[in-house]
């Protein structure tokens, strides 16, 4: 169980997007202004460069603030950056300085081609960034598949069988998770993990969707009280399961099923296993 607890402990420091500069919970105005003020930094240097020096190509310094907020902040501000990086080489480096007139059919071109690579450069990193990072999200998934494995291979009994499985799962989707045992109609064993506690309307719609061996989405009819999504595990033993998640109605995941299934079919075939050794057991 150890490698599933630390793994979730990692996720909820971390959080699912980590990688970006200002974390999921900073506000659009903040990624906005954090673009704007990397803009602002490249056109103080550029600006004294081109004092000092004589350098072809100064726009491309506008290219960098592009690339950082692709990667870091999103592509809104990533966009914002290159369309300020456009402008501000315009008011501040093509003559008539200080303007937003040009006079130089050339410097039409070169504005003109620096916001069309800042657009281009944005898009990339933009991209280049959500692949790595579905990439980090990809391997994480296995890493918790595998320890779930391991600790469910060694489990001392159902309760740790379940718990086991809570843990994973609420490692792998991060949101509050409700695994049960049920027989016979009843809920004889259940492990939480997060805030959101099953209320009977949700123990009721777990029971359903093990009776009926359907899923049951939260918020659909006649479901509309739960809380949670169940998906029922099968079992050829008297017991069977349920897994409850109850994911953000603003933000469900796109396609939560082949995750849930595979950790179903093997809490299924532990929990038949168990079962097996137990009659075992009791025939010697």
């Amino acid at each position: 169980m150890t490698s599933i607890e630390s793994k979730l402990q990692q996720d909820v420091t971390q959080g699912p997007d980590a990688g970006l500069l200002l974390g999921p919970a900073a506000s659009e105005v903040a990624r906005y202004l954090a673009s704007i003020a990397m803009t602002a930094l490249a056109t103080v240097v550029a600006v004294g460069v081109d004092s000092k020096l004589t350098i072809p190509n100064l726009s491309l310094v506008f290219v960098v603030p592009v690339i950082v907020a692709g990667v870091t902040l999103g592509l809104g501000p990533s966009l914002c950056s290159a369309v300020l990086g456009a402008l501000a080489f315009n008011f501040f480096l093509t003559e008539p300085r200080y303007s937003l007139a040009v006079d130089d059919a050339a410097n039409i071109w070169a504005i003109g081609l620096l916001f069309v690579v800042g657009l281009i450069v944005s898009g990339v990193a933009f991209t280049s960034h959500q692949r790595a990072a579905e990439a980090e999200r990809l391997k994480r998934q296995v890493s918790v598949l595998q320890g779930y494995c391991r600790d469910i291979a060694a489990a001392g009994g159902t309760k740790a069988v379940v718990s086991i499985t809570s843990k994973a799962l609420a490692a792998l989707f991060q949101v509050p998770v409700a695994v049960m045992l049920v027989t016979e109609g009843r809920v004889v064993l259940l492990d939480q993990v997060g805030d959101v506690e099953p209320q009977e309307a949700d123990l009721e719609v777990a029971r359903s969707a093990v009776a009926t061996g359907t899923v049951m989405r939260s918020g659909v009819y006649p479901n509309l009280a739960s809380r949670f999504d169940f998906w029922p595990v099968k079992t050829a033993a008297a017991q069977n399961a349920v897994i409850g998640l109850a994911f953000d109605p603003d933000e469900p995941p796109s396609k939560p099923e082949a995750l849930v299934d595979v950790i179903a079919r093997v809490l299924a075939l532990t929990l038949e296993h168990q079962h097996a050794e137990g009659l075992g057991r009791n025939q010697q």
